[in-house]
C-alpha cells in the first residue's frame, strides 16, 4: 500500500494489485523506492532537493503517458514530471506523489532533406547537438548539454544562436502532447492552436510532451567562438563598452560575460586561478572571416589575461561550460532582465562580485535581441521580445552548511538589482520560491494562459511547476 498526495489536499492510498496492473500495460514500468530506477528517477542535477516521490512511472512512449495521465486522474493523485531533470527549481520531484519519469525517451531524428528533427523529451541538449550537427545542422538551445530539451523549451530557450534563428520557441513547428483528458493531441499553428502558443514558454502547466518537431538551420561543423579573460579590476569601463558593443552587433554575433573567480583552466595563467575575472564568452553564427571581423572590436578591449576566441566544432563549444555545470552540487538562482547596463547596476553587480559566498559562484550577463526581437511579444506565451541583458546569478555550492548564506548572497543581490530591471523574467532562472514573480514572468500574457489552462486542465493536474492557476 503507497500513500500519494491528492489534488484536493488529502492523501489516497494505491494498492499493489492496481500497481501491478499499471505495470502490465506499460512499455517502460512501474518503479517502487529502493529500486535503481526509482532512486536514478528521482535524483535531479540540483542536489538541493532531496526528495521522495511515492513511486515512480517510467515512460517509454507516448502510450505510457497516457496511462499514466489517466491512472493519476482518475485517482486524483498529485503527478510531477521529470524529462532532464535540470530544472532550477525541483520541480521534476515532488514528496509523495507520482513521478513520471520521461528520461529515457532520448531518439532525435533529423530530416535533413526539409531541415526538421524530431525530438524527444528526455532528450538532452547535447543529444540533439549532436545528431543535428552530423548534418551541419543546428536548432538554438542552451548552453549547457546536459540540460533537456523539453523544459528548456517550454520554458522558452535561448543560446548563443538565439540572436541569429530565434529562440527555441520561435522554431518550435509542432508538438506531440498528452492533455489532462488523456487525449494525444498534435500542437501547431493549424491543429489545436491556443495550446501550441501556450506551450511556447507556459512551461508544463498545459500536459505532458512526448515530441518536439523543430525547424533546423544551416550552421558549422565549426563557428568561431571562446573567451576573453579581463581582471576585474578592469570591469567598469569594460562592461560599459561590452553593452554597447552587443547592441550594435550583428545578428550572428553573441557577447555574454560572466563575473567569477578564474577557474584553474589551462590557458590561465597560475598566479590568476582563484582570483576574480571578468570573461566575454563569444560566439558567431556565420563564415570565419565575418567573424573575425565581427568581433574585432570586443578582443581591442583593454589587456586581456587570455583571449582564446578561435574555430571550434560547434558541439564541443555547446559543451565548453559543462564542467562548472556538473550535477550533484546545490544551486540556487536569482535573475533579471535589464533594459540597459547602467553604471549604477555594473557598480552593484561588482559589489556582489567582490564578495562571493563560493568559488563556484557567478552572475552571467546574457545579450539577447536579433532574430528573437522580431517577433511579437503576443505571438508566444514568452513575451518579453524587446532586444535586453538577462542576469543569472548563479549560486552553486557543495556544502550544505553554507545553504544560509549563498541563498542570502544571491537573494541580496537580486533585491539590489531590481531598481534597474524591467520587471519581466525568464521562468527558466526562477526558483521555486518565486511564485510572486509570475506575472513578471508572463507580463499581459497572464490572462491568456489563465484561460487556456483553464480550457485544458481545469482541475490543475499538471501544477508542480512554476503553477499557471486555471480560469
Amino acid at each position: 500500500m503507497y500513500d500519494i498526495k491528492t489534488l484536493d489536499g488529502n492523501t489516497a492510498t494505491v494498492g499493489q494489485d492496481a500497481l501491478d496492473a499499471l505495470n502490465s500495460s506499460l512499455r517502460g514500468g512501474v518503479y517502487l523506492q529502493g529500486t535503481p530506477e526509482y532512486e536514478g528517477a528521482r535524483t535531479t542535477w540540483n542536489s538541493m532537493f532531496e526528495r521522495h516521490p511515492g513511486f515512480v512511472i517510467r515512460a517509454m512512449g507516448a502510450s505510457d503517458v497516457q496511462k499514466a495521465v489517466n491512472f493519476v486522474r482518475d485517482a486524483n493523485l498529485i503527478m510531477s514530471v521529470r524529462s532532464g531533470g535540470h530544472q532550477i527549481a525541483g520541480h521534476a520531484v515532488a514528496d509523495e506523489a507520482v513521478l513520471l519519469d520521461l528520461s529515457q525517451m532520448q531518439s532525435v531524428h533529423v530530416d535533413p532533406v526539409n531541415k526538421t528533427a524530431r525530438v524527444a523529451p528526455g532528450a538532452l541538449l547535447g543529444d540533439v547537438d549532436r545528431e543535428t550537427q552530423a548534418h551541419g545542422l543546428a536548432v538554438p538551445v542552451g548552453i549547457n548539454s546536459t540540460t533537456g530539451i523539453a523544459g528548456l523549451t517550454l520554458g522558452g530557450g535561448f543560446g548563443w544562436t538565439t540572436r541569429k534563428f530565434g529562440m527555441t520557441i520561435d522554431n518550435l513547428l509542432s508538438a506531440e502532447v498528452v492533455t489532462a483528458d488523456g487525449a494525444i493531441v498534435s500542437a501547431s499553428p493549424t491543429s489545436h492552436p491556443e495550446l501550441f502558443w501556450a506551450i511556447r514558454g507556459g512551461g508544463g502547466n498545459f500536459g505532458v510532451v512526448t515530441s518536439f518537431e523543430f525547424q533546423l538551420h544551416d550552421l558549422g561543423p565549426d563557428v568561431l567562438s571562446g573567451l576573453i579573460v579581463h581582471p576585474i579590476e578592469k570591469a567598469p569601463e569594460l562592461l560599459a563598452e561590452f553593452a554597447a558593443i552587443a547592441d550594435d552587433s550583428p545578428d550572428e554575433l553573441t557577447v555574454w560575460c560572466v563575473m567569477r573567480k578564474a577557474p584553474p583552466l589551462p590557458f590561465l595563467p597560475e598566479e590568476w586561478h582563484g582570483r576574480e575575472v571578468l570573461i566575454f564568452a563569444a560566439c558567431y553564427s556565420g563564415p570565419m572571416n565575418e567573424g573575425e571581423i565581427a568581433m574585432s572590436a570586443l578582443r581591442a578591449l583593454g589587456e586581456p589575461i587570455a583571449d582564446v576566441i578561435s574555430p571550434h566544432k560547434f558541439v564541443d563549444w555547446q559543451a565548453a561550460f559543462d564542467p562548472l555545470l556538473t550535477p550533484g552540487a546545490r544551486n540556487y538562482w536569482k535573475s533579471h532582465d535589464f533594459d540597459a547596463l547602467s553604471s549604477e547596476a555594473i557598480t552593484g553587480l561588482l559589489e556582489a562580485v567582490s564578495s562571493l559566498p563560493d568559488p563556484a559562484c557567478e552572475v552571467f550577463i546574457a545579450h539577447v535581441g536579433g532574430a528573437m526581437e522580431r517577433i511579437e511579444p503576443h505571438s508566444t506565451a514568452y513575451p518579453q521580445r524587446s532586444a535586453h541583458f538577462i542576469m543569472n546569478v548563479h549560486t552553486r555550492w557543495e556544502d550544505p552548511t553554507k545553504d544560509g548564506e549563498c541563498i542570502a548572497w544571491a537573494q541580496g543581490l537580486y533585491d539590489q538589482m531590481r531598481p534597474h530591471a524591467t520587471g519581466s523574467a525568464y521562468v527558466n532562472f526562477m526558483p521555486e520560491d518565486e511564485a510572486e514573480h509570475m506575472a513578471g514572468a508572463y507580463g499581459l500574457n497572464s490572462g491568456k494562459l489563465s484561460k487556456i489552462k483553464g480550457s485544458y486542465d481545469p482541475k490543475n493536474l499538471f501544477r508542480i511547476n512554476h503553477n499557471i492557476v486555471p480560469e
